[in-house]
């Protein structure tokens, strides 16, 4: 998340088609400015080479961010067989060509077969993951190659959607943590000729879809009254959670932390309205008491 002293306060979700050769990071700010925000961040970033859905959270949403991030994804991959690059995609460098053999459909998709499910994968030397407090890429950049212990993931579909002499195009459903780069090299590795990401796109997070998201050129041709209505509501990414109504006075409890008494389920998370207006995140006691986690407040 990123912060600055000036701009007016935004509340909701932008979905943005994030386009190519830009850094997610990059890619907020510009949105960022549209919307004069004063507090933006984005869930989960996307390479500079891929492109496709980056939901931006402005304000209050900003606290729902770190929900999103467990979100499972889906993404369209083009993998380049018979390269290898030192960060597993086309922008890294070419540090292995092996030839391709031939390929029958029915070979391709026994392959994908062995990769569907759960599995361990090995996270790839270029992620943001930390050892000893120094990300992963700075190593890498710096030429140092460290041991990375396997992760447990899911890969809940990999449908093969076309392939050719030295490519395969897939769609891949996956847990959250899963490394596309570190898919392409796997399945690379196993066909015996290696692969690296030519080509990335995320489709779907969650319950968003890239048929909701925006682009920037679109963005930047609107007025504030229309970019506001590209925004989703902020407890959008929670409605998985029960909804509780509270009356006037438990809101005000709400608000300054204080627990209610409900008649609810115990031991279950919770958004709490008064009305339609979202007060925050709350837990269901054993007692019966509501007892509130993370308030909300969309007016300032």
């Amino acid at each position: 998340m990123s912060k600055r002293k000036s701009g007016r306060n935004v509340h909701g979700i932008l979905l943005l088609d994030k386009r190519l050769g830009v850094s997610s990071n990059k890619a907020l700010q510009e949105v960022r400015r549209l919307f004069n925000a004063n507090k933006a961040g984005h869930t989960g970033s996307l390479d500079p080479l891929a492109t496709g859905l980056l939901p931006l959270c402005f304000g209050e949403a900003t606290k729902v961010s770190a929900l999103m991030l467990d979100d499972d994804k889906r993404y369209e991959v083009l993998i380049q067989l018979g390269v290898m690059t030192d960060t597993g995609d086309a922008e890294g460098i070419v540090i292995e060509t092996k030839p391709v053999p031939t390929l029958s459909e029915q070979q391709l998709l026994d392959c994908l077969l062995q990769f569907t499910g759960p599995i361990d994968q090995v996270p790839p030397m270029y992620s943001a993951l930390k050892l000893n407090g120094k990300k992963l890429y700075e190593l890498a950049r710096e030429g140092i190659t460290v041991e990375r212990k396997a992760r447990k993931i899911t890969i809940f579909e990999l449908i093969l959607l076309d392939f050719g002499a030295d490519w395969l195009r897939l769609d891949v459903f996956c847990s959250k943590g899963t490394y596309i780069r570190s898919l392409a090299e796997d399945i690379g590795h196993n066909l015996g000729c290696g692969g690296t990401v030519k080509e990335l796109r995320r489709t779907r997070s969650g319950q968003f879809c890239i048929q909701q998201a925006w682009c920037i050129e679109q963005l930047a041709a609107m007025d504030p009254i229309n970019l506001n209505a590209c925004l989703i509501n902020v407890d959008k990414p929670l409605e998985f959670m029960p909804a509780v109504q509270v009356s006037e006075h438990q809101a005000d409890c709400i608000g300054f932390g204080q627990s209610i008494i409900v008649n609810e389920q115990p031991q279950v998370s919770v958004r709490i309205y008064h009305g339609s207006a979202f007060l925050g995140l709350g837990e269901i006691l054993m007692d019966g008491k509501l007892a509130p986690k993370k308030l909300f407040n969309m007016n300032n």
